[in-house]
């Protein structure tokens, strides 16, 4: 296993390649398909695409094994790994399945990243065939296996480990003062008005690469409206940011940002370059919104801090809302999609099976995630932080709705037009109302 520094580089990088993901995928249109045939040889050799990160160690185990068993060779096919460098995966992907050496399975990041494809008929609707096999139906957390769809259809098989956004707080500026996480909105707000007295910014943001900032926007409208709120303007109704909830979520950000919650120069602090993350450590801020992998950058930046004094919390519940407090936002995982070109189906359909197995989920406990598997439960005592990892999986575990983050459900143009209005109601350049307007008019 690499060590705890390289893991949150890795989960750094991964927050920049679900977004770079989704970029180049959808800029460019997909040229029609070369041919009727999938892209496997003439040996019943199937190909798979996968992104080439330091995580693929677990993805290539899986083909080894799947290889030498018995379901391969029951369905007369092979898996071939085919490892794309990070910055090439997306547009090697986008000419690929143009082609006619499309790969067979490829690996995405679900929602807007593979929209493209199911408009152009280039991917198998794998709904019904998840819903009457009982190891794919039952081997995945319902939310994570959900949160991957467009229009309510399953497109993709969870493959890699899960990041929702969590609420972390600094321990010893908590005891010094007497705190406990919140549970309630009311009381975030208790805790802002106590901190803001002995002089400490309440949270530390990351403004100038906004998504941190969205990360806020996606919990607060959550809380108020539950996830049907976004999944209507994912699923292509731009009247859904007309929704009250995504109002008000609007209104409370402009009221912390007034209030003086992430201090009064967020919009220049950097997350990626270390910035936010080192406010936070140092306990100039008390608490920070970000995703799981804010325990592997804290462990590689300020150990000492990771190991003593990093807390962590769900989101609080919102009074008077209607979303359910256990929902979470983030980026669930990644997922496998079949091509509809594939040569050979029951074998792909074998191998995404092996995602389910105890051995891949021991493979990536052992690589520092926590699996999206409905048995990883019992796995997660090898973990670098087993407690770290059980409250991560058990909120997901928990959660009825898990909300693809929104700039990579809505995909790159969309996504990065949301971006430009996110910061300008941070940065109090547009009213609410007006952050409304705008989001309803983005094409």
């Amino acid at each position: 296993m690499g060590s705890h520094t390289s893991i949150g580089g890795r989960s750094l990088s991964r927050r920049w390649v679900l977004g770079a993901g989704a970029t180049t995928l959808l800029t460019t249109g997909l040229s029609a398909c070369g041919s009727s045939g999938g892209s496997g040889s003439g040996d019943g050799t199937l190909t798979a695409f996968v992104y080439g990160d330091d995580a693929v160690k677990v993805q290539q185990a899986a083909v080894d094994r799947f290889n030498k068993s018995a379901a391969a060779k029951k369905a007369g096919g092979k898996i071939k790994l085919e490892r794309i460098p990070g910055s090439d995966y997306s547009p090697k992907l986008r000419t690929a399945m143009g082609s006619p050496s499309a790969p067979d399975v490829f690996f995405n990041w679900g929602g807007g990243s593979i929209k493209p494809y199911v408009e152009a008929d280039k991917l198998i609707d794998l709904t019904d065939i998840i819903e009457n096999d009982e190891v794919l139906k039952k081997g995945f957390l319902p939310s994570v296996l959900a949160a991957g769809d467009l229009k309510g259809r399953h497109y993709g098989v969870p493959m890699r480990g899960m990041q929702p956004v969590i609420l972390f707080y600094n321990k010893s500026v908590f005891t010094e003062h007497k705190l406990t996480p919140p549970t309630t909105w009311d009381q975030l707000l208790d805790i802002n008005a106590k901190l803001k007295r002995a002089g400490i910014t309440p949270f530390a943001l990351g403004g100038s690469d906004i998504w941190p900032e969205l990360m806020w926007l996606e919990y607060l409208v959550d809380r108020l409206g539950g996830p049907e709120v976004f999944r209507r303007i994912q699923d292509g109704d731009a009247e859904g940011w007309g929704d009250p909830a995504v109002l008000k979520a609007a209104e409370m950000v402009r009221d912390l940002v007034d209030d003086g919650a992430f201090g009064s120069k967020f919009t220049s602090v950097s997350y990626v370059n270390g910035g936010a993350p080192a406010v936070f450590a140092k306990g100039k801020a008390a608490m920070h919104l970000m995703g799981s992998w804010e325990y592997s950058t804290q462990l590689g930046k300020f150990p000492d801090f990771a190991k003593k004094d990093l807390g962590w919390a769900p989101f609080p519940k919102i009074e008077g809302g209607t979303g359910d407090a256990r929902n979470v936002v983030g980026n669930p995982t990644n997922y496998w999609s079949v091509n509809t070109r594939v040569r050979n189906k029951d074998a792909a359909i074998a191998f995404l099976k092996e995602c389910a197995s105890r051995e891949y989920a021991k493979d990536l406990v052992a690589n520092g995630d926590v699996p999206t598997t409905s048995n990883a439960a019992l796995l997660l005592g090898d973990a670098p932080n087993p407690e770290y990892a059980r409250f991560q999986y058990q909120m997901v575990e928990e959660a009825p709705a898990f909300t693809l983050s929104w700039d990579q459900a809505l995909g790159d143009e969309l996504g990065t037009k949301m971006h430009t209005e996110i910061s300008k109601l941070f940065a109090g350049k547009a009213s609410p109302s007006r952050f409304v307007a705008a989001c309803k008019g983005l094409k």
